[in-house]
């Protein structure tokens, strides 16, 4: 800061001191609560408390005594018929997906909205089967279900191996189900619902990609109607492709003409929605129409005797009672769990804040896991499967006047209707009719390929994050995909702070902005001043890295600088120690058989004294290290008298990269070079007074608050130091050096100011 006084502008900034710090650490040390004031607060009731905590466990309870009946109701009805017809037909087309009979979906599109509807916090999200989900749940099945270790004496083995398969894979979904609701709902109570942000937009949208193409091809074996055994190990994609290609030339036409005519009319309808939606009243219900249509073709002309399709099948009225999921499947599939969790989570969440966002009203990140995890332990308990949030079943309930969740609540009424009383009707459906249905959700993330020529242009990491993604999934799997996935993004925020872009600052037309020389042309840095800006955190990993651009910046090793000076200047005073080099009313004469000796080889005692700092008070004369330097000792001049760090970016400093850059600047400062930091906060300044950071070299009047501060500092240091100079008396001394060289004499006259340098 540059304050007035009189005439005159100074530089005004703070002084910091250790003392100071450690009293204002004991004052906020005093302000801080103990443990016991924490706990007397959680254990202290109030009405207030009380009323808060319930609003925040039953969102229900804020929104629903305000509901705008005459202006709300209508509109809910309207949205919540229409995607209840979707939720009807995408849980049917979903199971196949979870390898499960088809009214089981039913039960996963009807349990978790009446959950959500209580405890969830976003109006617009049409909680149920999600084609993502279904494909993970559908690995677990299908690795589980058939591993007799883990499912023995689970079942009665009197029924068929038809049968009891069947009831293995539904026990499997909703264990994996259950327990995926219940680390969703250990992850809300504890309050870490901040683990999504480690799941960035690219990652989602590479790994929602990859598994769209998952969902594709395992629905080639319904479309084409082949057996196709089941992978779910690394690589399972490309073996099912190939056992898809291998018996190509079983296809059933019937099937495939169905799904493919299906598959266009829905993507045709689809895309005159999405062209026409302003001026449509409602989305046409293609997916509606078209089961209704396919169902009564595939009834009328006996699709199933005839062309040996295969359809739903008997679709049994009413509800299962509920069942108690397996230990061994929760032993056996706990990555799976957490995985499904995870993901169930960042989708259902990030459709959540785009409406939030839109319509402008809170949601609670934390609230959101816990209403999603009893929701699928609710579900998985009535032999339902994971569900989060599918894009478009959510989109068709905004789109069509949904303003809150009794639009879920009128949706579940209609696939209740469908599983106790209509439900016998889907009986001639064609599974190839709900795997072409599944398809046509998928649109809208295959069309998330265009996402790379975007991020290729904003940001390469993001790009790349986005590609591999994709392939980890693709190749190794949804489960070991998404870790993989989350461990290589990590890996690039570790590069980037790694490797960071460090850059040289100059001054931008004698103002008080500073900026990165390569981008301007006219430019102002003062002479002999540097200013290098380090925009990551300085820790372990690449403290080295910042020593090594510090060095490139300035131009010279400060470590190299400082150990030519020490060693120069041992020789100056072993000279002066045999007599050699005296001091006369003329000057110095300095007389020696041999002014070039070998250099020695160091051993690291002597590198440790070389690494000293520079003392000539012995000495009757000071030197001037970047003047020509009698005796043929050759130094490296340097010109640079200030370093300024902009450390504005610098969020954090660990111990280890402390002691690195405590050396750096002792480096510098060893060498007559002023280092200062700028843009620090008082945290990081307290963290370097308690960890003794501070010394008699390195104090703690280098911090500045702005770059500019630090330059007018300098300047003015500068400055007050010629005019002294200038304002004594200048003498000049003749000195004579005769020097001896092979038996001959060489005579050298110069004239040097009155300090007598070197």
């Amino acid at each position: 800061m540059i304050e007035p006084i009189g005439n005159q502008y100074v530089v005004a900034r703070p002084v910091y001191s250790s003392n100071a710090f450690g009293e204002e650490h004991k004052k906020k040390e005093r302000r801080h609560k103990t443990f016991l004031d924490h706990l007397k607060d959680l254990c202290r009731c109030s009405t207030q408390k009380v009323k808060r905590i319930v609003m925040s466990l039953f969102p229900i309870a804020s929104w629903l005594p305000a509901y705008r009946i005459r202006e709300w109701l209508l509109s809910d009805i309207v949205s919540g018929i229409s995607t209840g017809l979707v939720a009807v037909l995408q849980g049917l087309a979903f199971a196949l997906l979870a390898t499960v009979p088809p009214r089981y979906g039913l039960y996963a599109a009807f349990f978790p909205i009446l959950t959500y509807f209580i405890l969830g916090t976003s109006r617009h999200i049409s909680v149920g089967p999600f084609p993502v989900l279904g494909m993970m749940v559908g690995a677990v099945v299908t690795r589980v279900a058939s591993d007799t270790g883990i499912m023995t004496d689970s079942f009665n083995s009197s029924v068929s191996n038809e049968s009891l398969l069947e009831e293995r894979k539904i026990m499997v979904a909703a264990s994996v189900t259950v327990l995926s609701g219940i680390i969703q709902l250990l992850l809300g109570v504890l309050q870490i619902g901040f683990v999504v942000i480690y799941l960035s937009e690219s990652l989602i949208s590479g790994f929602t990609t990859a598994a769209a193409i998952h969902v594709l091809v395992s629905q080639l074996k319904f479309m084409l109607q082949l057996t196709v055994p089941a992978h779910t190990d690394p690589f399972s994609i490309f073996k099912v492709l190939k056992s898809v290609f291998t018996q190509i030339e079983k296809t059933n036409i019937a099937d495939l003409v169905t799904s493919l005519i299906i598959l266009l009319v829905v993507f045709v309808v689809k895309e005159l929605n999405q062209r026409y939606k302003s001026k449509l009243p409602v989305p046409i219900p293609i997916e509606f129409i078209v089961t209704v249509i396919a169902t009564g073709v595939s009834y009328g002309f006996d699709f199933e005797h005839r062309f040996n399709v295969s359809v739903v099948g008997e679709m049994k009225s009413g509800f299962h009672p509920p069942i108690t999921p397996d230990v061994k499947v929760f032993q056996a599939t706990i990555g799976d769990g957490f995985s499904i969790a995870i993901v169930g989570f960042a989708v259902a969440f990030s459709v959540a804040r785009v409406y939030s966002l839109k319509y402008d009203y809170p949601i609670d990140g934390n609230q959101e896991l816990i209403a999603l995890g009893v929701s699928n332990i609710f579900a998985g308990s009535f032999r339902g499967f994971a569900g989060s949030t599918a894009l478009s079943r959510s989109g068709v309930q905004e789109s069509t006047g949904g303003k809150t969740q009794i639009a879920g609540i009128v949706s579940a009424i209609i696939v209740l209707i469908v599983i106790v009383a209509i439900g016998f009707l889907l009986q001639p459906l064609q599974k190839s009719v709900l795997a072409a249905l599944a398809l046509g959700n998928l649109k809208g993330m295959l069309m998330q390929f265009a996402e790379i020529g975007r991020l290729w242009r904003k940001d390469k990491y993001d790009c790349l994050i986005w590609i591999m993604t994709f392939i980890f999934a693709i190749v190794l799997g949804l489960g070991l995909g998404l870790a993989a996935s989350v461990a290589f993004q990590l890996l690039t925020i570790v590069f980037r702070t790694q490797f960071p872009k460090c850059s040289t600052l100059a001054n931008i037309g004698r103002s008080n902005i500073y900026k990165n020389k390569k981008d301007y042309s006219d430019m102002y840095e003062p002479e002999g001043v540097k200013i290098f800006r380090c925009p990551s955190p300085i820790y372990f990993a690449n403290i080295g890295f910042f020593k090594q651009k510090l060095i490139d910046a300035v131009g010279f090793s400060p470590l190299r600088i400082l150990r030519k000076r020490n060693k120069a200047l041992k020789k100056i005073r072993k000279l002066q120690k045999r007599g050699l080099l005296q001091v006369t009313s003329k000057g110095f004469i300095c007389t020696t058989e041999s002014l070039r000796e070998p250099d020695e080889e160091l051993d690291n005692n002597q590198l440790e004294e070389l690494d000293q700092p520079i003392n000539t008070t012995d000495l009757p004369f000071e030197i001037d290290w970047n003047e020509d330097l009698p005796l043929n000792l050759v130094v490296p001049k340097i010109s640079l008298h200030s370093l300024i760090l902009d450390f504005s970016a610098v969020s954090f400093l660990d111990v280890s990269s402390m002691r690195g850059l405590k050396t750096i600047l002792q480096e510098f400062i060893r060498i007559k070079v002023d280092v200062y930091i700028v843009g620090t906060d008082d945290d990081f300044i307290e963290k370097l007074a308690r960890c003794e950071f501070f010394d008699d070299e390195v104090t703690d009047s280098i911090f500045f608050l702005t770059i500019h501060d630090a330059v007018l500092h300098i300047l003015m240091k500068r400055d007050y130091s010629t005019s002294k100079l200038n304002s004594s008396q200048e003498k000049e001394m003749k000195f004579d050096f005769t020097i001896n060289t092979n038996g001959g004499l060489r005579n050298r006259e110069c004239q040097v100011p009155v300090e007598t340098k070197f």
